[in-house]
């Protein structure tokens, strides 16, 4: 079978240390027929001397305060020229030349509209981050019982499912997740693809846990998925939180990282106090249901501001 072409679209800000070991990652890709597109949100570190060397097929240079998530991958799409696209974080590095081809095969049948890979942590990650990768990308992860689970991080979309309705530039969180579960809702497979490897991971201030739990859970309730509500009323936090503190203890005994379990209650509190504190913010906001207008809007009718970028 003839490889198809495809386009590999890398989100990169300030991350020349990973920069530095992703793009050659790329290059030694045992899979041949692709473009690299890249779009950087205003670095100043050293990435842009390191992507121009890597001469992608298109660069695009945004200001930092205008980065969206959803509006970044829809102008991304707009700028490829093939009908599989495989999305990249700069700081999502592949540990084999065998990353890509997994993804492509997956989205080769017309009835799969995405597809993503496994994230393996950083050797430097923290022992809570690391349970949370094993829960999502482990050998027997939890997240196969789920509702639903998908990464944007190492991932990749069909074409002709994206211009029927692409990301919604409504959401600042959880918009690879909203996409996905729209594409599930209309028929379409969403397929993991555990041989397609990525080493990523991040390791949150209780600060940064508190914000991106608060985003996950307004987002949660535009999606009216549900899975924010849990721990809403605070007895059912305190439950939730020990009941992390305990999954933590018995994961950093078994790791042998028992030193690290105050961090992790730490870490667990912080994201806990982090969904209340969205689930409750984004009840109140989408009452009027305001997110269902834009629910089903074209790819095109979003993207008008993400093209009067500076490239």
């Amino acid at each position: 079978m003839t490889d198809a072409s495809v386009s590999i679209i890398l989100r990169s800000f300030n991350e020349a240390w990973a920069l530095r070991d992703t793009l050659p990652a790329l290059r030694a890709q045992n899979y041949r027929d692709w473009e690299l597109i890249v779009i950087d949100s205003g670095s100043t570190d050293g990435s842009v001397e390191l992507i121009r060397a890597a001469q992608p097929a298109q660069f695009v240079r945004i200001a930092s305060e205008e980065y969206n998530p959803s509006r970044v991958m829809n102008r991304g799409m707009q700028l490829a020229r093939h009908d599989l696209a495989i999305f990249l974080n700069a700081d999502a590095t592949p540990i084999d030349e065998h990353w890509l081809r997994p993804l492509v095969d997956a989205l080769r049948s017309p009835r799969t509209a995405a597809a993503f890979s496994r994230q393996v942590p950083r050797p430097d990650c923290r022992a809570v981050f690391a349970h949370d990768y094993e829960r999502c990308f482990g050998p027997q992860r939890e997240s196969a019982q789920w509702d639903h689970f998908f990464s944007m991080v190492g991932s990749g979309i069909r074409r002709d499912v994206w211009e029927q309705r692409g990301f919604l530039e409504e959401m600042q969180y959880s918009e690879d997740e909203e996409y996905t579960r729209w594409c599930r809702a209309a028929g379409y497979g969403v397929v993991y693809c555990p041989d397609s490897v990525v080493m990523h991971s991040h390791n949150y201030t209780p600060r940064q846990a508190f914000k991106r739990a608060f985003g996950e859970a307004w987002a949660c309730m535009a999606m009216r998925s549900g899975r924010a509500a849990d721990g809403a009323r605070l007895r059912g936090f305190a439950l939730g939180w020990l009941r992390d503190v305990q999954r933590d203890f018995a994961y950093c005994a078994r790791e042998r990282r028992l030193r690290e379990c105050p961090h992790a209650a730490r870490i667990r509190w912080a994201q806990r106090a982090g969904r209340l504190a969205g689930t409750r913010a984004g009840r109140a906001v989408h009452e009027e249901d305001f997110f269902h207008e834009h629910r089903n809007r074209r790819p095109e009718h979003r993207v008008v501001s993400a093209l009067q970028h500076p490239a």
